[in-house]
Order: structure tokens, then C-alpha cells, then sequence
């Protein structure tokens, strides 16, 4: 007999681990356990079954990885922990005998630091690999960055994500790495190109913050720590990457003074003036030096020439000359030597699709976005006014080329210039529509000169522009008509710029015409007719010449009740079917190649109600009542044209539901959902469609 093996030795209850057994392996609280899987990385798991796993008739709820639990025994910070544990007693036993200076300077000098410098280097072993977990780094330090100070949030972390942002953005600026943004009611998302890596991150509008009660400081507090560190180390790095000194030069003052971008001053800089002005010095050196030779070369006798130098300008170019000449192809054009040959751009490989209805393939992006970027507003002068998001319109105009921006003194310091500039080229107002001043300012003004001008009348030659215009310019990549974004204006739809429209989905940029279904255009025909060719609802109809007797009336009654043949000639003579008519139809054959089927229950719906409609008719006449004419209503019709189908939609509909009869059970419910799934989204396109198609109308009436 084997040996009976005792519970949780093998299988799935050895490979977790249960929270509580977790911490008691480590020997930490709770929180500091919670701290440390935030900064390792580690997570709960979920087993198949908990049943299996549990070590105890108690079922838990978190379990652990036991090779995770067993990873985090060697973890230097428990050290670091167990330390704050040991002064925490400290403090509370000098406290308990009213030693306050004591339990201060425990405080102060004993705490000990804890630095996650290795933890960062263990989990981003590269720096890619920093960069793609960067999303949400970004998003929460730029969330604490915007919080108010309270309890659980310091003063302090505010101070360093306010900075580590700004740092971020400065690096952005410079290196024009920005290439799509959008405003939605979370807040305003950015996507910046760094290294190859596309990296997108949230921030919030600049509106007052309240923290709920159920927020637990305490676990974003951590990811705070780590995601600085992380940012930290990321700064750090592309700054040395681009030739500035990190961290940048920071202006206290400046920032109490609501400089923000401003207080901070890239190092470098100089240095790079420098070293271009001795380049230019180097280049000029060379051309006199160039022009020298050339002269004492023309003055000289061409005999006194020796062939072999001819020969050698003449010669053909070497194997290794061609090599080092295809390698000086691959240095970007800016950091070629002096005499290589300026190549454009390999062009990239175009994926076509082979399918025509597939979805459009993601063409490879060229290499020259930043320089297109940068070119974006670098000829323009900005001014924003008070009532616009100054913080990230001032990052974003900067970001692609422009270097002047201008905003009130009251906003902070670092503005370019005022309002009454006349170099100003865009103005960026969020107000209604303002008047041209009266009278006009005179002309031949010099540059720079101030004008005398109020914030509520427009200046001559200024173009004005809500705040969207910037935003939708950068998405596409070119500056779009300023007229559309004047102030008062109805703006454009602001799309994402990360989802394209599908086939059989609303598009706002289209024309409605191009994108409603035939059934759609149908029922707008109708209501146009109905709108144009009222129907008078008090006419009471046709009136019959002449009464008819009372033996004639019956008789037509009964022929309409019973279904016997109507002959209609110049009067109204009705012949009642004998019996041998009748036998004649029941005996008469009917041939199969006339038989065209069964009728659908919407047929013979209509078909009765059609006969119906005309028996009533007939009645009327008979006894001279006036003949009300029959009144097709607007719903009617639209009914009318929805259960109508072709006869190719009928067959297209019959051949799915064959084949889906075919399938099986799983894939079956499968296909059902997604065809549900897509009958939602038609209908909610149809929704948006009725909506713009009752706005357009509205706007048609009031013009």
C-alpha cells in the first residue's frame, strides 16, 4: 500500500498561496505586504478552483503565486520595513512617557529610506521596456499633479509630479515627440511617439477635485512612489539621450509665480549655440581656404599640373568607399558628415489589402513626423486669453513649433507678450462673437508696436479662433479653416482621433445623403411629401346621384356578404352564382405549373383588407351615403415601405438561416450575438442619423 499523501503537499494547493499565508511566510503587516506586491509587481491569481486550493474548511478569496511569495523572501525592503516597525515602537513608548522631544528626534534621524532604484532595474531590464509601461505612470502623476493638497495627499508628492510632468513635457516640447490629442469628458488624452514606442496617457481638466471617502490614499500614495521613481529614471534618460543635463535648472520663484513651463531652463542650450557658432567658424575657415586653393589653382601654369592628381579625381570609387558610403545612408540627414551625399528616405512598404470589403491595413508611419510636427505653428504668434486652458494650449502650440506665446500678466509670468501686440498672429478665445473696434486702429504701425485695444474687440489683421481649432489641427496634421472656429461659431465634430469609422456606422464628417440606408431615404421621401401635400382632413368625400331602392340595397348586401360575383356595367347589376357555377369552379383542375406558392401572412393581410375596404365602398353607394376617400396616413406608408423586402434580401435571408441551421450549438449562439451585437449598433447609428437629420432641419427652418 503507497503512502497516503497528506492535503495541500501537491497539485494546485501547492502552487498558491492564500493572503493571510502570505503574510504570515513574511512576517510583515498588511500594508506593508500590499506595498510591497505594488512594488514588485506581483498581483492576486485566480485559480481554477478554490475548492482545491484552500488548505482550510474557510474558502479565501485572494490567492498568491507560491513561487511569487517565495521570490519576495529576499527582497531587501523587508529590512526596511521591519525597521520602521521596531522605530514605530520607539516612538509610541517615548510618547507614552511624555518624551515629545525624544519620539521628534527618532522621528527625524532614525527613519530609515527606503529607494527603489533596484526594483526599477529588476522589472524594466531595458529601457523600451520603461517606456511601454509608461501609460499609466503618466496618467496617475499627472492626476496627483492637479489634486489639492489635503491629509492623505502631501504637499510634497504634489510638488514632485508637478515637476516630474513638467519635465516630461519639456522633453516633448523639444523634441516635438506629440502627435494626437483629443478633449473628452474625462479629461484631455495625449499620444506621443517616443523611441518607436507610442504612449498615451490622461489629464485632467484644471477644475477643483473632490476626493471621495471611499479613495484609498494609501495604495495610490504607493504607486505614486514608484511611478516618480520610474519617471525619474525615464527623465533622466532622454534627456542625456538629446545632449541636456538633467534635471533641468528649476526657478522657485518663477514657480510661486505661476510661471509652470516657464520656471524650468534647459541646460544645454548654450552649449549647443556654441558649438554651432564654431562649426560656422569652421565652415567659413573652409570656404575662404576652398577659394584660396581655386585661385592659386587658376593662376598656375596647366602644364605644371601633374597627371597623377587628375587620375586620382578621376578614378573610380573603391569597395570600401562604396561601403562607407551606403552606411553614411543610414545617419539621419542633420548628423551627416560634410561631403556625403543627402539621401531622401527609403520609402516604406505599402500593405494592400486583397480583400476589398476587409479593413483597412496600418500603414507604416515615416520617420519625418517630428520635423512635420515642428513645423506646425512655427511661423505664428500665439495670445490666449484668460478664459482658456493656458497650461496645456501653451504645451501644445509649443510642442509643434511655435515659440511665442503670449497670455495676461495675471495668469503668471513668462508670457511673450500682452494683448495689445501687434505681432500677435492667432488670438485663442473661448467667448461670443466680438465687434470690430470703432474706429479702426490707423495703419503703418511698427512691429511690436502696442496698440491700444480691449480684451472684447476684435484687432484688425488678428485671426481668432476658439480652442478646438488647435486641437483639431494637430489630429490632422494640418491647419484647418480658421473661419470654421471663429468665435460664436457652431464648431465641427471633435472626434477621436484613435477610432475610424466602419462601414454602416455613423460618421459626422459625412453628408447624411451618403451614409442613410434606402430605407432611411425612403421614409424621408415620404415625410417631405407628407410635409408638402397636406392632406385636408374636413373634405366629407363624393356625394352618388340618386337614391337606390330598398330591394336593390338588400339584394347587394346579401351579394357582398354571401361572396357571389359582382358585375359592374353602366348601372349596378348584380347576378347571384347559381350552384352550377359554383361546382364548375370546385370541379375545375388547377395546374401545378401555375401554383406560385403560399402566401406570406403580411399578403394575405393586405389582400383581406383590401377587399374589405372596397366591399365598404360598394355598400356606401348602394344606399347614397357619401363616400369618404380613403386616407393613407404618413405611418401608414413608412410601416408600408419597412415590411417591404425584395425578393433578393428575402432569398439572402432564407440562406442564413439555412446555413445557420448547420452550424453547431456554440458557434451558433456565437453568430446570434454578434448579429445582435450589430443590430444595437445600427440602431443606435439610425438614432444618431434622426437626430442630425432633425438639427439640419431645425437650422433650414430658422434660415
Amino acid at each position: 500500500m503507497g503512502k497516503i499523501k497528506k492535503k495541500g503537499t501537491s497539485g494546485n494547493a501547492k502552487n498558491y498561496l492564500s493572503r493571510s499565508q502570505a503574510v504570515r511566510k513574511l512576517q510583515i503587516s498588511l500594508p506593508d505586504f500590499r506595498r510591497l506586491c505594488i512594488f514588485k509587481g506581483i498581483y492576486p491569481r485566480e485559480p481554477r478552483s478554490k475548492k482545491r486550493v484552500s488548505k482550510s474548511s474557510t474558502p479565501s478569496t485572494t490567492f498568491y503565486y507560491a513561487k511569487d511569495i517565495q521570490y519576495l523572501l529576499h527582497e531587501p525592503l523587508l529590512a526596511k520595513f521591519r525597521d520602521q516597525k521596531a522605530l514605530a515602537k520607539k516612538i509610541s513608548k517615548a510618547l507614552g512617557r511624555n518624551e515629545v522631544g525624544d519620539a521628534a528626534r527618532f522621528e527625524k534621524n532614525l527613519a530609515p529610506k527606503l529607494k527603489l532604484d533596484h526594483i526599477i532595474k529588476e522589472r524594466y531590464p531595458t529601457f523600451v521596456d520603461a517606456l511601454r509601461d509608461l501609460d499609466d505612470a503618466l496618467s496617475m502623476l499627472f492626476l496627483f499633479a492637479n489634486l489639492p493638497s489635503t491629509q492623505n495627499v502631501p504637499p510634497k508628492m504634489i510638488a514632485r509630479c508637478q515637476r516630474l510632468t513638467m519635465e516630461f513635457e519639456h522633453y516633448l516640447i523639444r523634441t516635438h515627440a506629440v502627435r494626437k490629442t483629443f478633449l473628452s469628458i474625462k479629461g484631455i488624452y495625449y499620444q506621443a511617439t517616443i523611441q518607436g514606442q507610442d504612449i498615451l496617457w490622461l489629464v485632467p481638466y484644471r477644475f477643483v477635485q473632490m476626493a471621495g471617502p471611499d479613495v484609498d490614499f494609501r495604495i495610490m500614495g504607493t504607486f505614486v512612489d514608484f511611478y516618480a521613481t520610474l519617471l525619474g529614471f525615464v527623465n533622466f534618460r532622454l534627456y542625456t539621450s538629446i545632449g541636456l543635463v538633467y534635471p533641468p535648472r528649476f526657478d522657485l520663484k518663477s514657480e510661486e509665480q505661476g510661471a509652470e513651463l516657464g520656471a524650468f531652463q534647459l541646460e544645454g542650450e548654450q552649449m549647443e549655440a556654441q558649438a554651432e557658432a564654431v562649426g560656422m567658424l569652421d565652415v567659413d575657415a573652409h570656404d575662404k581656404a576652398q577659394a584660396q586653393a581655386d585661385r592659386l589653382l587658376e593662376e598656375a601654369d596647366p602644364e605644371q599640373i601633374g597627371e597623377p592628381q587628375s587620375s586620382y579625381m578621376t578614378a573610380p570609387e573603391t569597395a570600401e568607399q562604396q561601403d562607407t558610403d551606403m552606411d553614411d545612408t543610414l545617419v539621419p540627414a542633420d548628423q551627416s558628415q560634410e561631403g556625403t551625399s543627402q539621401t531622401p528616405l527609403a520609402a516604406l512598404d505599402e500593405f494592400a489589402s486583397i480583400d476589398p470589403k476587409a479593413d483597412t491595413l496600418l500603414q507604416p508611419g515615416l520617420t519625418a513626423d517630428a520635423d512635420v510636427a515642428g513645423k506646425l505653428f512655427e511661423p505664428f504668434t500665439f495670445f490666449l486669453s484668460r478664459e482658456t486652458p493656458r497650461h496645456s494650449l501653451e504645451f501644445l502650440v509649443k510642442a509643434f513649433g511655435c515659440k511665442r506665446v503670449g497670455w495676461d500678466n495675471t495668469l503668471g509670468e513668462g508670457a511673450y507678450c500682452n494683448e495689445s501686440d501687434t505681432r500677435i498672429t492667432h488670438q485663442v478665445v473661448d467667448r461670443p462673437e466680438l465687434p470690430l473696434p470703432s474706429p479702426p486702429p490707423t495703419d503703418g504701425e511698427d512691429e511690436g508696436e502696442v496698440v491700444s485695444s480691449k480684451s472684447n474687440v476684435r484687432v484688425p489683421g488678428r485671426t481668432y479662433v476658439q480652442p478646438q481649432w488647435v486641437w483639431d489641427s494637430i489630429n490632422a496634421g494640418k491647419l484647418q479653416r480658421a473661419d470654421l472656429y471663429a468665435p460664436g461659431a457652431t464648431l465641427p465634430p471633435h472626434l477621436s482621433p484613435w477610432v475610424k469609422p466602419k462601414k454602416g456606422q455613423y460618421d459626422p464628417t459625412v453628408p447624411l445623403a451618403e451614409q442613410e440606408t434606402a430605407l432611411e431615404a425612403e421614409q424621408e421621401a415620404i415625410a417631405a411629401e407628407e410635409g408638402e401635400d397636406d392632406v385636408d382632413e374636413g373634405s366629407s368625400g363624393e356625394e352618388v346621384e340618386g337614391v337606390r331602392g330598398d330591394e336593390e340595397v338588400e339584394a347587394l348586401e346579401h351579394s357582398l356578404l354571401s361572396g357571389n360575383a359582382i358585375t359592374q356595367g353602366e348601372g349596378m347589376d348584380v347576378a347571384l352564382a347559381d350552384s352550377d357555377s359554383e361546382s364548375e369552379l370546385e370541379a375545375e383542375p388547377i395546374e401545378d405549373d401555375e401554383f406560385g406558392g403560399f402566401s406570406s401572412a403580411s399578403e394575405v393581410d393586405e389582400e383581406e383588407s383590401a377587399t374589405t375596404a372596397h366591399q365598404n365602398e360598394l355598400l356606401a353607394e348602394a344606399r347614397g351615403e357619401t363616400i369618404d376617400e380613403p386616407k393613407i396616413t404618413k405611418k401608414t406608408r413608412i410601416a408600408a415601405a419597412k415590411s417591404r423586402q425584395t425578393k433578393a434580401e428575402r432569398e439572402e435571408a432564407e440562406q442564413k438561416e439555412r446555413q445557420k441551421m448547420m452550424m453547431p450549438r456554440r458557434k451558433r449562439k456565437m453568430y446570434e450575438k454578434m448579429v445582435y451585437s450589430n443590430a444595437r449598433k445600427d440602431e443606435e447609428a439610425e438614432e444618431l442619423r434622426e437626430k442630425r437629420r432633425k438639427i439640419e432641419k431645425g437650422k433650414a427652418g430658422r434660415a
